[in-house]
C-alpha cells in the first residue's frame, strides 16, 4: 500500500499494514518512494501520512480511544 507524506507529497510505501492499523502504535515502517533506486526502510509518523487523494487516514487507524474521544 502507498501512502503520502503531508509536507512534501512523497509516496511511502507501507511494508507492514498491521503496524498502520493499529491505533496504539503512532509510527509506521516503509520506504520512500523517491528516485530510481529502492530506498532504505523507514520510520514514518503516523499524523504525517494520508491517502494519495489527500484523505486522511481514518480515526480508529490513529486514536485507541477514538469510540469514546470527542470528535474534533
Amino acid at each position: 500500500m502507498f501512502l503520502q507524506l503531508k509536507e512534501t507529497n512523497d509516496l511511502v510505501k507501507i511494508l507492514d499494514l498491521q503496524e498502520l492499523i493499529d491505533p496504539n502504535s503512532a509510527i509506521v515502517h516503509g520506504q520512500d518512494q523517491e528516485g530510481e533506486e529502492e530506498q532504505d526502510p523507514d520510520s514514518f509518523n503516523k499524523e504525517h501520512l494520508v491517502f494519495p487523494s489527500g484523505e486522511r487516514l481514518p480515526r480508529c487507524w490513529l486514536d485507541a480511544n477514538y469510540r469514546t474521544a470527542k470528535a474534533s
